[in-house]
């Protein structure tokens, strides 16, 4: 991971698109196998039947990272007044290549920061000694890890999950831009003085200096920080009660979020959406440590299966994308296409919610033949 931060250094001097894919390729080819032996790693180390409840605490760190996240990025990259094509164009040259070169190293300072703390954290890993546990035997055959079938309906899980949670993140910011809410926003005393305040703490200015998108972007704080409270409420819930209970009541929840708000608008559309956020928190790892759940051996094969399923969120966004996409021109023609688009969502959300009852039948027959 601090390899692929390192390239965005001469990526942004070069402003090679192939090198910013590289440094991007080789980032998250770090953060996967991150998880490939950190996920397994933390739901071994106790009773399985617990072994959601540590997931979901030891993740609810990791949702801290994505909750700070969209206010750094709304205030440094959507908070500058980004040019458009247009006026990129009436530029003369040398005025373009300054602008292209100061949006490129905007990238430089905080990957190489990154870069840092990630070779700190590698070399604490280094010389920690972790408890060890039992890893897959030599043996197995890795064709029989799809016989599993807690693991196979898992991955589609996973994959319709990651989707959904990334399509909603990635463009929520658009949709209340185009609902006008900027503007209820700066009304609102409340909602204006607490983007001020952020903005003033993470970039130095005031709400007056951001745009529409850096305004609303900053409210995407809430959608990832739902999903950090409810990772804590969630290792409490499946600690207390069948994780695949939890996991069917909390997509049900993201449907009902979804549906209220395609149903209404202005403030309660933002806030019921933002809340899908904190119903998405435990469902990855709830879904994880139930498929992996009596994969014996296997399961370090059935982790990188997992964590190769995240790649629905590669997939599922531009298909959202694509729904909410339209040529009709008028007022509220975009939201209407992003509020008809939440049906993509809402399907992902209605499987994992069929995962939570099937597995809870599934571990029910198990419980009863192992009787």
């Amino acid at each position: 991971m601090a390899a692929g931060c390192l390239i965005f250094y001469p990526a942004a001097d070069t402003r090679v698109f192939f090198f910013f894919l590289s440094a991007l390729f080789v980032l998250a080819g770090g953060m996967a196998m991150l998880q490939v032996a950190a996920n397994p790693f933390v739901a071994a180390l106790g009773p399985e039947r617990t072994a959601s409840s540590r997931l979901n605490l030891s993740q609810a760190f990791n949702s801290l990272g994505t909750t700070i996240a969209p206010i750094l990025s709304a205030a440094y990259l959507l908070g500058d007044k980004i040019l458009g094509s247009e006026e990129i164009q009436a530029l003369d040259q040398g005025a373009q290549d300054e602008y292209y070169a100061i949006e490129a190293s905007a990238v430089q300072g905080p990957f190489m920061i990154l870069a840092g703390v990630l070779f700190l954290m590698a070399a604490a890993f280094f010389m920690v000694k972790l408890p060890s546990i039992q890893s897959a035997a030599k043996n197995v055959k890795w064709a029989k890890v799809f016989s599993f079938p807690n693991l196979t309906l898992g991955a589609l899980g996973i994959f319709v999950y990651v989707g959904a949670e990334v399509a909603l993140g990635s463009y929520y910011t658009l949709y209340f831009v185009d609902m006008g809410l900027a503007d209820t926003v700066k009304d609102s005393p409340t909602l204006s003085s607490t983007v001020d305040f952020i903005a003033r703490v993470f970039k130095g200015t005031s709400i007056d200096e951001l745009d529409a998108k850096g305004i609303m972007g900053m409210f995407l704080f809430f959608y990832w920080g739902g999903a950090m409270v409810g990772r804590f409420i969630g290792s409490f819930l499946t600690n207390k009660l069948r994780p695949a209970l939890v996991l069917s009541v909390f997509a049900s929840g993201s449907i009902l979020m979804l549906v209220i708000s395609m149903m209404t608008g202005g403030l309660i559309a933002m806030w019921s959406a933002l809340l899908v956020g904190l119903f998405n928190s435990i469902m990855f790892p709830t879904i994880f440590t139930m498929a992996i759940n009596k994969l014996g051996d296997y399961k370090e094969f059935g982790s990188g299966i997992l964590c190769t399923a995240i790649v629905g969120g590669a997939f599922i966004p531009p298909m959202y994308g694509m729904l909410a996409d339209t040529s009709e021109v008028g007022e509220g023609a975009a939201v209407a296409a992003y509020k008809t688009a939440f049906i993509l969502p809402i399907l992902c959300y209605a499987y994992i919610c069929f995962y939570g009852f099937w597995y809870k039948r599934w571990q029910g027959r198990i419980e009863e033949a192992s009787a």
